[in-house]
């Protein structure tokens, strides 16, 4: 995961002084390459002390090494995606940009959301998941706004391989649903932030019932991943004008397909034949079949 990424993800449960740090990093990660850490205490309000303990909150010795790191992954990035210089890249979607400068700054956010999450997947996760949905009596899905079109997209693709697999718009059907579940039923929720009311209520309310909880989340010290058995973790970074949201929602589906294949692969005759039916079943239903 990026630096840049893995200091969104942390910073709300930073305390105020590093929250500061971690917040004006966000919003200008080149401000790390730039200023010396007595200036960026000085930007933030608070002290050289508490930077360097923001910087080892994230995993680095000290400002030095956030420094250096910082430096590389802008200039990397940059060189990959070709967005101007190293020191505009990471900002996010302005008013002064050009309709080609707008494309290209999603297209990069929705490719690292991507790739960031595929390289943060925990596989021993992953393969305990994808266990117990091949063996689930039922799978109950829940996520709220954007998040839901992950919960969707799960149970329909579950369902055209022979699942018995239901997804939630509503809060109040979604904890209804929990209720009647059993140790042999799997229950996802998805948030984004990790931090939706209604998501935690629904894993906690399914955990009481006895099912396998998982949470589809971009935060793993987050209260939905505290209520879950398993925590499958996307990698997005989020913005002020919403491309970070886009990306999140491309995440959980890339999630959702690794689930969807890891399971459909495991009885592959089946998933095969499965969607042959389904696809046949519906044909007469398209315009062109008349």
């Amino acid at each position: 995961m990026s630096i840049q990424t893995n200091i969104q993800a942390r910073a709300g449960s930073l305390p105020p002084t590093m929250r500061r740090v971690a917040e004006a990093i966000i919003d200008r990660p080149q401000l790390v390459v730039e200023k010396s850490i007595s200036e960026v205490a000085r930007a933030c309000d608070t002290s050289e002390a508490s930077v360097v303990r923001f910087c080892r909150a994230i995993g680095f010795t000290g400002f030095s090494q956030l420094k250096l790191q910082m430096a590389a992954e802008l200039a990397k990035e940059a060189a990959e995606f070709g967005i101007g210089e190293p020191s505009s890249y990471g900002a996010d979607i302005s008013p002064s940009d050009t309709l080609a400068e707008m494309v290209a700054k999603i297209a990069s956010s929705e490719i690292l959301g991507i790739r960031e999450t595929a390289d943060s997947i925990d596989f021993d996760v992953l393969r305990r998941v994808v266990r117990k949905l091949e063996r689930a009596r039922r799978v109950v899905l829940f996520g709220v706004g954007a998040s839901n079109a992950g919960a969707q997209d799960l149970a329909q693709k579950l369902l055209r391989i022979g699942h018995v697999a239901l997804a939630f718009h509503d809060a109040h059907d979604a904890m209804v649903s929990v209720a009647l579940l059993s140790a042999d039923d799997v229950a996802i929720g998805f948030s984004h932030s990790g931090r939706t009311r209604e998501t935690s209520a629904f894993l906690r309310g399914a955990s009481e019932s006895g099912a396998y909880t998982v949470a589809v989340t971009n935060v793993a010290e987050s209260p939905l991943a505290g209520c879950a058995d398993s925590v499958l973790r996307t990698a997005v970074r989020e913005t002020t004008f919403r491309s970070g949201a886009m990306a999140s929602r491309i995440a959980q589906l890339t999630i959702v397909d690794y689930l969807f294949v890891a399971v459909a692969r495991s009885r592959y005759d089946h998933t095969v034949q499965a969607l042959k039916s389904t696809y046949e079943i519906v044909r007469e239903l398209r315009d062109d079949r008349h």
